[in-house]
This record gives C-alpha cells, structure tokens and sequence, in this order.
C-alpha cells in the first residue's frame, strides 16, 4: 500500500510538473508558479463546452440532463379557454415537455460551433480571479460576453424544428396557440434552451474544478493544485 501511495504522489507531481514546463514556454500569458492561467481559463471553457455539447446534442441530450431539462416556456401558459384546460393536463404537458426537449437538440447543435468559437476569442482580463473564483466562475465570463447571441442564433432553427415536428402533441400545442407567430414560440423555447445551455457548460466546468485529475490534462491538473 505504501508503494501505491508513492507512486500516486510521483504522478502527480510529474504531471505538475509537465504542466508546468508545457505554460511556461507559452509567450504573453499571465502565469503563476510557472503556469499560463490564461492557457488554463481556455483549457477549462473547451473541456467544459465539449462535454456540455455532447451531453446536449446526443439523442434525448435535454431531456436525460440532470441540470438541462428544459421546462415549458411560459407561453403555454397564457391562453385561455380550452386550451388553457388541455394545456395544463398534466399527462398533455409532459408529452409536450418531452418534445419541446428534443426540438431543443437542434438549438444546441446551431449553438454549439458559436460557443467554440467564442472560448477561443474570448478576453480574460483577470484569469487568477477567474481560477479563483466559484466553481462557474469562467461560464459567467464565458455567458456575458456571449450575451443573448445564442438565442438568437437558436430562433431560426428551432423555428424550423417546430414546423416540421412530426408529433401530434407539438402540432396540437402550436394550434391551441392561434394568432401566436411561430416565431415566437421558438424564441420562448429558445430563451429556455439557452438557460439549459449555460447550466450544463456550469456544471461541467464545476465538476472539472471539483476533480481536475479526471481531465487528464496536465495544465489543468497543475494549475488547480497550485491554486
């Protein structure tokens, strides 16, 4: 056992070390005992967009979150009437909650080369804060600077989504909704998709700080045991 124990600290004090001769050659960055956290603030923000992207785009991605879910836009609960009785059966709601989730999928795949792009261009005036911070610390940064882009990028293609469902319950919901645009019921699904989006990215990213050596990424393990 003690064997064992040595050959766990000899790891990741090699990793430690490898992280930290891999930053340091990294020019313009700010550093600290050697490591670029801004190299680390990226790293962070790529793993955690990956792994957010691929929970969300997968088949039932929404749906199957622990965190993402997506509940009914609130404007499905504004009408009056009869719809207003058949849209708050609870078996009706949940077949459309299950669908909207699934329509989701096609926001996240429009969202989700947006996001990349944005981690690589994305200014970090304070990466020591940032690392430092709370366990989402970075997909703040990450969601202020993107602000609502992804929901607007997620409109026209949800748009389409709903227009094509094949799903009576979809097709039954958007007429119970007569004189509502289209267009703007994939907006309300969209601001949702949105807010499951940046939980997901959050979560993940928490799950990385709170476990960095699961990353098997030397400058992230080695920047949050310095830290």
């Amino acid at each position: 056992m003690q064997t064992q124990g040595f050959h766990t600290v000899a790891r990741r004090s090699f990793l430690a070390g490898s992280a930290a001769i891999a930053i340091a050659a990294l020019p313009g960055c700010s550093s600290m005992g050697g490591f670029s956290l801004v190299e680390a603030v990226r790293r962070l923000l790529e793993l955690s967009t990956m792994r957010a992207f691929a929970q969300l785009t997968a088949p039932g991605g929404f749906w199957d979150s622990q965190v993402a879910r997506i509940g009914l836009p609130e404007i499905f609960g504004r009408r009056g009437g009869i719809a207003q009785s058949i849209l708050t059966s609870a078996l009706f709601r949940d077949r459309l909650q299950h669908q909207l989730n699934l329509v989701a999928e096609r926001g996240a795949e429009r969202a989700a080369p947006m996001v990349t792009d944005a981690v690589r261009t994305i200014g970090i005036g304070n990466a020591l804060a940032i690392l430092r911070g709370g366990p989402q610390a970075a997909t703040v940064l990450l969601r202020e600077q993107m602000g609502i882009a992804l929901i607007e990028a997620m409109v026209p293609a949800l748009s389409d989504a709903l227009r094509i469902a094949s799903d009576p319950i979809v097709a039954q919901a958007i007429g119970l909704l007569a004189g509502v645009d289209i267009n703007g019921i994939a907006r309300s699904v969209s601001e949702e998709a949105d807010n499951a989006i940046w939980a997901q990215i959050g979560a993940e990213e928490a799950a990385i700080r709170a476990n960095p050596e699961s990353t098997n990424d030397p400058v992230l393990i080695g920047v949050f045991k310095t830290l």
